[in-house]
Order: structure tokens, then C-alpha cells, then sequence
């Protein structure tokens, strides 16, 4: 019978415990639990979160990239029509100055030839002049070449006038 008290003293003892750990531990186990499946399922929500939003940042990164992309080769190809324009312009401004050089040229050539024959000119007439000059002062300078040109320049002064004369009088008659 002592076996029966022993167990139903163990008995009484462990529903004691069962009840103190029912009333008391279970509902504080159970909110720790609750807790901690909340805390769990935040964390999974959140994790969820964070693969969405990096999905759409992934997203967005290859739409900003096809976009920058596009913008890159379009300002690539305004870089190439801009040089080439500016390539043009550059010929065409070198071409204008140097069609500007060759007309100063050729002005500055032809004023040049007639600074030149304008200079020819009065140097040659001096030249001319003082030739002259010479030439009479040497053939005068002898007595006979100067009787030989007085009587020739005579000469020419009669033949002159003669044809003259006879003109006027043929014309009367």
C-alpha cells in the first residue's frame, strides 16, 4: 500500500507540476513562441521586401543602363555630326582664306608690276634724256656735224613747206 501512497503522491505531485507549468510556463512559453514566429515572419516579410525592391532596383538599373546606352550612342552620333560640321565649316573658312590670300596676292602683284613700270618708266625716260642729251652734246660739240644737222634740219623745213605752197596754189587754180 505504501506503493499506492508513493504513487499517488507522485501522481498528485507531477498534476501539481503539469498544473503549475500549464497556469504558469505554458502561456509564457506560448508568448515567447508567438514572439518569436511574429519576429520570424517580420524578418521573412521584410526579406520579401527587400527581394522585391531588389528586383525592381535590378529593374531599373538595366532600364537606366539601356537608357544611358541610348543616351551615350546618341550623343556619340551628335559628337560625329558636330566634329563633321565643324570639320566643314573649318575647310570651308580655310578655303574662303585662302581664295582672301589669293586675291591679296595678285593685288598686291599687280600693284607691284605697275609700281615697277611706273618706276621703269621714269628711268628709262632719264636714262632716255640723258642719252639724248650726250648723244646732241657730242654730235654739236664738232663744228662740220653741226653745220652737216643746221643744214639738214633746213632742208627738212623747205620740203615741208613746199608741199604746202604747192597745195594751196593748186588749190586756187
Amino acid at each position: 500500500m505504501q506503493q499506492f501512497w508513493e504513487f499517488v503522491s507522485e501522481l498528485v505531485a507531477f498534476v501539481a507540476i503539469v498544473y503549475v507549468l500549464w497556469r504558469y510556463v505554458r502561456p509564457r512559453v506560448s508568448e515567447i513562441i508567438r514572439t518569436q514566429q511574429e519576429t520570424i515572419q517580420k524578418q521573412v516579410d521584410a526579406a520579401k521586401a527587400a527581394n522585391e525592391r531588389l528586383a525592381a532596383a535590378e529593374l531599373k538599373y538595366r532600364e537606366a543602363l539601356a537608357e544611358s546606352r541610348t543616351e551615350a550612342a546618341k550623343i556619340r552620333d551628335a559628337a560625329r555630326a558636330d566634329a563633321q560640321r565643324i570639320a566643314e565649316e573649318m575647310r570651308e573658312h580655310a578655303q574662303r582664306e585662302l581664295e582672301r590670300i589669293r586675291q591679296r596676292g595678285q593685288e598686291d602683284l599687280e600693284t607691284q608690276r605697275l609700281q615697277v613700270i611706273r618706276e621703269l618708266r621714269g628711268r628709262i625716260g632719264e636714262l632716255t634724256v640723258s642719252t639724248a642729251t650726250e648723244l646732241v652734246t657730242r654730235h654739236l660739240s664738232d663744228d662740220t656735224a653741226r653745220a652737216s644737222t643746221v643744214d639738214r634740219l633746213l632742208d627738212e623745213l623747205e620740203s615741208m613747206s613746199a608741199p604746202v605752197a604747192a597745195g594751196t596754189s593748186e588749190g586756187t587754180v
